[in-house]
């Protein structure tokens, strides 16, 4: 549910005519309220799920507001804008005429008719408290439970699982986290440990990108799919496709070998459902004829079994098998759910490397681990490490501990488990933190001591004996749609910090927009956009018969990295005062300096073509 909630000194509204069929029948055309919480609400698919929850919680939200602003009355209004992903007519209209009753026993409250065309006047109070934006989700094993996905045995493992918390500073002291002294420096490891010991991973408020994810026509809700299911518009699918290429290139450059495998596997297979039981994830499960199969929710069932059948030689190892699977599932909880960090298809990087003994791991992890640095400073994302232990392992590997800190050159969260409760005993993940304070894993290796003996994946030694290799999982970006939330979050972060919000310049849909004065300028323009085009550099065309501020301010909202005003002056002279977003400048610069300076900014990161029509006046709009 996404509510929006306005104090205001008064709401008048008057219903005009149906818009839809089962529109609510009601005996007063129009109504009104003074100082007056008025609530506008978008009952969501989701919502289906427990209705009952929502209600409670739309209620004590709404009553809570109501102290907190002095307001008198109440006004419930039904405003599907505020979604694209709306729940069945039933389900919004119990929840709104039960919370509608449920208010009014306290309050003076009026609701405005469900399913009518409807004009209103409302005036803000603008106050501090007077604008607010809600997200209500289901509450997860209250009255009606979630259908959940199967639940593997490491799953349930995990939340028994005691763990013990510490810092592990440059120093190479461990430190528990409660007697560990945070400086200033250290404010968003903090907030990663509170979040990590917390292991609570609902969010009960809208993060900051989902609403950037809309307006810059990235991704939204698919209303058509399960929950968790996303549709990506072209700007996205380009972000996606340019993070896809770069880490397959990283992994290609670091000699991983690409392969692809199927997205569905026999749940009865004897060693893949002894695997899954190992894994902490819940899955989906499906039927063809008399099978069941389940959806693969990393690339290792595949890699598995294609290694499995392989013929390895010591002189092959290092081996590594990579692939980008579109897609993969995790059956996720409802409550998780909210925009693009936490989904339950999604595409993961996945590479699998197989090693000699625990010496030769080590050595690899450590160049995976440099890789996954790469990545992030690429992305230029802050991160927070988190690497996690079997004590024995930990006792016996301090110096290797101590090494992965010393690289990034920052303390990191260390948690460690008695024993062994799933198949690695060891991994790492590189944390981003967002504006909620939530933190989500996205580079990652582990040391896999299991799945070698479990599927049968052996090499021959030089003695010409078979023995079971080690194994590394690696993911060296995480979930790419979990970057494009993490570079949201940060351009929002930045934005709140008094700088102004950005994607990468390699990652921006258009890298320079041009602006016409007038008509008779558009024949420059696309000349000036030929030779960017030529030169890789997406470009596109302002031709809209708009004042030129408004174009600019539109550039600007867009977050365009470089913008430049096409006129007569310019024309005679070929120079350009260049409008530059990220420094907030303007400088002159002749069109080869402009090339110059972006290419020498994105250097060999991967290009695409602009993804949509170079004529601003020719796109459509998706949200």
């Amino acid at each position: 549910m996404r509510i929006l909630l306005i104090h205001s000194d008064y709401i008048k509204f008057e219903a005009k005519k149906k818009a839809i069929r089962d529109a609510e029948e009601f005996k007063e055309k129009g109504q009104e309220a003074e100082n007056v919480l008025v609530a506008f609400i978008a009952v969501e698919k989701i919502d289906e799920e427990d209705p009952d929850s929502v209600i409670k919680q739309l209620v004590k939200e709404i009553k809570g507001t109501v102290k907190r602003v002095g307001a008198e009355s109440i006004a419930i209004y039904p405003y599907a804008h505020l979604s694209s992903s709306l729940s069945g007519v039933n389900v919004a209209r119990k929840i709104l005429d039960d919370a509608y009753k449920n208010l009014k026993k306290e309050y003076p409250t009026i609701k405005a008719p469900f399913g009518w065309y409807k004009g209103f006047e409302i005036k803000c109070k603008g106050h501090p408290l007077s604008e607010l934006s809600r997200t209500i989700v289901p509450e997860g094993g209250k009255g009606k439970k979630e259908k959940k996905g199967k639940e593997s045995e490491a799953l349930k493992a995990e939340e028994r699982l005691k763990s013990e918390w510490y810092i592990l500073d440059l120093s190479g002291n461990l430190v528990p986290v409660s007697e560990f002294r945070f400086k200033k420096e250290n404010l968003n490891l903090k907030k990663f440990a509170d979040y990590e010991i917390s292991k609570s991973r609902v969010v009960d408020k809208e993060p900051p990108h989902v609403r950037l994810m809309r307006i810059h026509e990235i991704a939204d809700y698919e209303p058509g799919s399960d929950q968790g299911n996303m549709r990506w518009y072209p700007k996205g699918s380009l972000i996606k496709r340019l993070l896809e290429e770069h880490v397959s290139n990283i992994v290609a450059e670091s000699g991983g070998m690409q392969v692809e495998t199927p997205i569905m596997y026999d749940i009865s297979h004897p060693n893949l459902s002894k695997y899954i039981d190992r894994f902490p994830a819940r899955q989906y499960t499906l039927k063809s004829g008399v099978k069941e199969y389940f959806l693969r929710f990393a690339a290792c069932f595949g890699q598995y079994l294609m290694k499995h059948d392989m013929t390895i030689s010591y002189r092959n190892l290092p081996l590594r098998l990579y692939e980008l699977t579109h897609y993969s599932f995790r059956y996720e909880q409802s409550g998780e759910l909210v925009g693009l960090r936490r989904l339950r298809a999604f595409t993961m990087p996945d590479m699998h490397t197989l090693t000699v003994d625990m010496e030769s791991a080590k050595k690899e992890f450590l160049s995976q681990y440099r890789l996954c640095m790469k990545w992030m400073n690429d992305l230029k994302l802050e991160y927070e490490i988190g690497i996690r232990f079997v004590r024995r392992f930990y006792e016996e590997n301090k110096e290797f501990a101590n090494q992965l800190v010393k690289l990034v050159g920052k303390p990191a969260l260390i948690e460690i488990w008695d024993e062994r409760p799933f198949y690695f005993v060891m991994k790492f993940e590189f944390n981003f933190v967002d504006a909620l304070d939530k933190a989500s894993a996205l580079s990652t290796v582990q040391i896999d001591i299991e799945n070698t003996e479990r599927f049968g994946i052996t090499y021959v030694d030089e003695d010409g004996k078979e023995k079971h290799p080690l194994m590394l999982h690696a993911s060296i970006s995480g979930s790419i749609d979990r970057n494009v939330y993490a570079l949201l979050e940060k351009a929002y972060l930045e934005q709140q910090r008094g700088n102004k919000p950005m994607l990468p310049l390699w990652l921006s849909p258009t890298q320079v927009r041009l602006v016409p004065v007038s008509k008779e300028f558009n024949e420059f323009a696309q000349e000036i956009a030929d030779e960017l085009d030529k030169n890789r550099i997406r470009v596109d065309i302002d031709d809209r018969n708009e004042t030129i501020g408004k174009k600019i301010r539109e550039a600007e909202r867009e977050w365009i990295p470089y913008i430049l005003v096409l006129g007569e002056r310019e024309r005679e002279s070929e120079r350009f005062k260049v409008r530059i977003r990220r420094s907030g400048e303007q400088r002159d610069m002749s069109l080869k300096e402009l090339i110059r300076e972006i290419k020498d900014k994105t250097g060999n990161l991967p290009f695409k073509p602009l993804p949509l029509s170079r004529f601003v006046s020719e796109r459509p709009r998706f949200v």
